[in-house]
């Protein structure tokens, strides 16, 4: 479980990250990541959107509770302030948790990296 400080709740929330956040996806998740400034937040907050094209409940919350395990410490290496949407694919509800593992933390670091200058 994450505490209570690092979730999100309201779809204000949800809203900000994903209009004004940086994207990056893979084969199993996409991430929005929205970076803000350490004075609104001491902690970096996380919000999971898993929908019904992932599968039934009973497959929807078990693809929530492995991102949950996984997104902990990634939200210790975020600034603070910061916020982490996690949107599960279809492809999350057979990938196994070295797959989501890998595909999570490959998004987030695409996510943090700076853009390319044009």
């Amino acid at each position: 479980m994450l505490a209570a400080a690092q979730r999100l709740r309201r779809s204000a929330d949800f809203a900000a990250a994903i209009r004004g956040g940086r994207r990056a996806g893979r084969g199993t998740v996409v991430v929005h990541l929205l970076l803000e400034e350490p004075a609104q937040a001491s902690t970096a907050r996380a919000g999971f959107v898993v929908s019904k094209a992932v599968g039934n409940a009973v497959v929807r919350n078990r693809v929530r509770r492995r991102l949950r395990h996984l997104v902990r410490p990634v939200l210790a290496e975020l600034p603070g302030g910061s916020t982490l949407v996690v949107r599960a694919l279809p492809a999350a509800a057979g990938a196994s948790f070295g797959d989501l593992s890998g595909d999570l933390e490959a998004a987030v670091a695409a996510a943090r990296k700076p853009r390319r200058q044009r």
